[in-house]
């Protein structure tokens, strides 16, 4: 019997991480659901064709970090421009909402979204609100209850997928290692891992700041295998790398022990952190953007200048096999989230959302926060993206780091 496809994409340039296949392939999609996944599909019957060949094809990519609660958070963005219109069907929020303000992100922010929105809740109980700069307010341990992450964690199953805290200057100079102890135990208790941000972030205690180079000593052994660690090639004297010429030992035995690094691009990435680590064999175990507003001003994006995309060519032009890349932003984020037969993958069986990658060609600098320039003639450009078999167009309009303005949707 002729099998019957709703799509069939024929692709020479087709990457699916979780069976290591790269090449040509032809991807038949029905019901909304990869039906077929094969080099060639035996003879079939397709009600429309899509040519993608001289473009990537790969699973729908996961931006593992994004700041989404628009309108609450000051810094928030809408949830479509941070995932569809800017090449990721799935988004996760890293701690714009709390277990208090969840079920408004759930009602007015991920429901009504193209993209697919999921959270980790803030280990505090009211999530970032402006800035989340106010560390002495609302990440105190007095904001923390267990019981509540725990119950969020039921209340919404699909949502929730991981706890968000800290280990930075801020926090430790205030109450020590008190909330992100207090974290790991409500990801103990509800099984969901940990993300933690690293990089002075809170205001500090003068009388009380620890030595940048010794806090990620701290942070490390109060931290469970499988708990990731953001912002790995940031800048910050505090952070994963810190200020020194070598990676320090503590980084090692944290990848010796099963935590994670995920890059969170954010405000904070540098090439020559990068370039350092990436020369130990220090890489990231997950890509993503940390996409948000202005901090300081409220629905502003206007200083918003990195993506998923951004940082994607970056570490491909820093000299990361393109097939790596695409797994750290699709498969890796999938399994952290449990769902990789779900999402992540080109797997017959697993929802049809794709990404079609343009390679678009041409010299064009790449920046990072310190106004270093990587000088590259191709990057990663979202030209069509499938969120459960449907096709989007999408904008593009952030994605000023890889795209010239004629290539973006106006404001």
């Amino acid at each position: 019997m002729t099998e019957a496809y709703d799509l069939v994409m024929d692709c020479d340039d087709a990457v699916d991480p979780g069976s290591d296949y790269r090449g040509p392939a032809q991807i038949g999609i029905a019901d909304g659901r990869i039906a077929a996944f094969a080099p060639e599909l035996p003879p079939h019957s397709a009600g429309r064709r899509i040519d993608a060949r001289g473009k990537t094809v790969c699973p729908g990519l996961i931006d593992f970090h994004v700041h989404v609660y628009e309108w609450v958070t000051n810094f928030g963005l809408h949830p479509d421009e941070a995932g569809v219109h800017s090449g990721a069907t799935t988004i996760v929020d890293q701690g714009s909402s709390g277990a208090w303000t969840v079920g408004g992100f759930d009602a007015y922010i991920a429901q009504p979204a193209e993209t697919d929105v999921r959270a980790f809740v803030s280990a505090n109980l009211a999530g970032a609100l402006k800035g989340g700069m106010e560390g002495t307010t609302l990440h105190n341990p007095g904001m923390m209850r267990i019981e509540a992450i725990a119950e969020a964690a039921a209340a919404y199953p699909r949502l929730v997928k991981g706890i968000k805290s800290h280990g930075e200057s801020g926090g430790l100079s205030h109450w020590g290692l008190e909330v992100l102890k207090m974290a790991v135990e409500a990801g103990e208790r509800t099984g969901l891992p940990l993300y933690v941000h690293t990089g002075e972030l809170f205001p500090v205690d003068e009388t009380n700041r620890p030595d940048p180079a010794g806090v990620l000593e701290q942070v490390v052994p109060a931290l469970n295998p499988g708990t990731t660690l953001a912002h790995v090639y940031s800048t910050m004297p505090d952070g994963i790398m810190g200020a020194g010429g070598e990676v320090p030992r503590i980084v090692h035995e944290a990848l010796d022990r099963g935590i994670h690094f995920d890059i969170g691009h954010g405000v904070n990435f540098s090439f020559d952190i990068a370039r350092r680590m990436m020369a130990e064999g220090v890489l990231p175990n997950t890509i993503s953007s940390d996409v948000h507003s202005d901090f300081h001003a409220y629905h502003d994006d206007s200083r918003l200048d990195y993506s998923l995309c951004g940082a994607m060519s970056k570490l491909w032009a820093l000299g990361m096999d393109l097939a790596d890349v695409v797994k750290r932003a699709t498969l890796n984020p999938a399994l952290i989230l449990g769902e990789e037969n779900e999402i992540g993958t080109l797997a017959p069986g697993s929802r049809a959302d794709l990404t079609i990658l343009d390679l678009a060609e041409g010299c064009w600098a790449l920046t990072d926060s310190m106004g270093e320039e990587l000088v590259v003639d191709r990057r990663l450009v979202p030209g069509t993206v499938f969120r459960e078999g449907r096709e989007i167009a999408p904008d593009r309009r952030l994605l000023r780091d890889v795209c010239p303005p004629e290539m973006r949707a106006a404001a």
